[in-house]
């Protein structure tokens, strides 16, 4: 995002920093609204990363 700002869009540092991350999305042309995770996703992100169970100490 960093080389987006001031590379791309030629902001000056400071002027950089004074954005927030939706004005800088807004700037490069990004929606600001992004879809909710829907099932799907949360069940996939659950068999990637399934919870520990077991005899260990967590």
């Amino acid at each position: 995002m960093m080389r987006a700002g001031l590379l791309g869009l030629r902001l000056l540092p400071a002027d950089f920093w004074r954005l927030t991350p939706a004005e800088l999305r807004l700037m490069l042309g990004q929606s600001a609204a992004q879809t909710p995770m829907g099932r799907a996703g949360l069940d996939a992100l659950m068999n990637a990363y399934p919870d520990q169970t077991g005899d260990d100490d967590e």
